[in-house]
């Protein structure tokens, strides 16, 4: 009657990887969750401009040194603050994978899966 299934074994087994993946998609979205509330920071200009994110991506907040404005700096500022923002962005693509990989790495899975699915 379970030919095609494998048997009765293969149900079970099938239970297992269920089991797992629903496992596997709690911690997903736990990790999710986590890296909203990591912070990284992106500087330019020695320190003149940061731009803070979260692990995400998403920008939470930007500090800029009040000695940069001048009208004829306004270039040269908007420039830091393009240059501040893209390596927070960049951080937090970094940690974001770090993380996903130390996720993957703890479920035994290949380090390169891309998830989710």
């Amino acid at each position: 009657m379970f030919k095609g299934l494998g048997g009765l074994g293969g149900l079970g087994d099938m239970s297992k990887m269920m089991k797992a993946a629903q496992e596997m998609q709690a911690k997903l979205g736990q990790m999710q969750e986590d890296l909203a509330r990591v912070q990284v920071t992106g500087v330019s200009g020695a320190g003149l401009v940061k731009a803070t994110a979260t692990a995400k991506g998403d920008l939470v907040g930007l500090d800029i040194d009040p000695s940069i404005f001048r009208p004829e700096d306004k270039e040269v500022v908007e420039d830091l603050i393009l240059a501040a923002i893209k390596e927070a962005q960049a951080k937090a693509a970094e940690t974001s994978k770090a993380e996903m990989a130390k996720m993957t790495e703890a479920l035994g899975l290949p380090p390169d899966i891309k998830l989710p699915f």
